[in-house]
C-alpha cells in the first residue's frame, strides 16, 4: 500500500467502501428522525423530524444506485431524488404554513390534550 492511497475506513486490512458508510449514515438519519417523529409533541419538530426522515431515504436511495468500476452510477435513484427533494420542500412549506396557521387559531404549538392546554 502507498502513502496516501489508502481507501476510506481501512483499519486493520478491512475497508469499508463509502455507499456503506452511507448507507449506515442514512439508516441513523431514518433512525433519529423516526424518534422525533413518534416522541416530539410540537408541531414545528415533527415537521423537521420528517425532513431528517426524508434525508435518510434519499441518502439511502443515492447510496444504493447501481454503480461499476468503469461506468458512472444508475442516473435513474439520482433523478428520483432530485424529485423528491423538490416535492418534500413544497410539501415541508405547506405543513410549515398549516402549523402557522393552525398556532394563531388556536393559539397552541403543539399536540396537546384540552384539559392540559387550559
Amino acid at each position: 500500500m502507498e502513502w496516501g492511497r489508502a481507501k476510506a475506513g481501512a483499519v486493520r486490512g478491512r475497508t469499508m467502501e463509502t455507499h456503506f458508510i452511507y448507507m449506515a449514515v442514512s439508516s441513523a438519519l431514518f433512525s433519529v428522525g423516526m424518534a422525533g417523529v413518534f416522541l416530539c409533541r410540537h408541531f414545528f419538530k415533527k415537521i423537521i423530524a420528517t425532513k431528517i426522515v426524508g434525508a435518510g431515504v434519499f441518502l439511502l436511495l443515492v447510496s444504493i444506485a447501481e454503480r461499476d468500476a468503469d461506468t458512472f452510477a444508475d442516473p435513474v435513484p439520482h433523478a428520483m431524488v432530485i424529485t423528491g427533494i423538490v416535492v418534500a420542500v413544497s410539501a415541508a412549506a405547506f405543513a410549515l404554513a398549516l402549523a402557522r396557521r393552525i398556532r394563531i387559531e388556536t393559539s397552541r404549538a403543539s399536540f396537546e390534550d384540552e384539559e392540559a392546554a387550559e
